[in-house]
This record gives structure tokens, C-alpha cells and sequence, in this order.
């Protein structure tokens, strides 16, 4: 996802987005040890979505802060 689309969700949204994202990287682990990857670079993506997602959810706790 873009961060402009993810700043437009909501503190709540963003963490189930946060746990989704964990639990897709485990699976993709999972995969690529059992039957591999036809997408090599799909664990790559899924952890920078999700630092991208962490990235938001800190931006929006910092503006509660203020």
C-alpha cells in the first residue's frame, strides 16, 4: 500500500493491517521452506508494507502526544 492510503485509515485499522501483514510474512517463511516461492521477492514486499504500516501507526501516536 502507498503511505498516503494508509494515513487516510485508522489507528485501529493500522494495527489489524499491522497483524495481517506479520502473520502473511510467517506464512510466506512457511512456503518458501516447504514448496518455495514463485514470487522470490514477496517476503521482501511484505516487510516493507509492514514497516511502512509501523512507520504510520508511530507518526499517529506522536500527533496524539502534542
Amino acid at each position: 500500500m502507498k503511505p498516503k492510503e494508509l494515513r487516510k485509515l485508522s489507528l485501529e485499522d493500522l494495527l489489524k493491517k499491522e497483524e495481517e501483514l506479520r502473520r502473511q510474512i510467517l506464512i510466506l517463511r512457511f512456503k518458501k521452506q516447504i514448496e518455495g516461492l514463485k514470487d522470490k521477492m514477496a517476503i521482501r514486499k511484505a516487510r516493507k508494507d509492514l514497516a511502512r504500516v509501523l512507520t504510520i501507526i508511530r507518526e499517529k501516536q506522536m500527533e496524539g502526544q502534542r
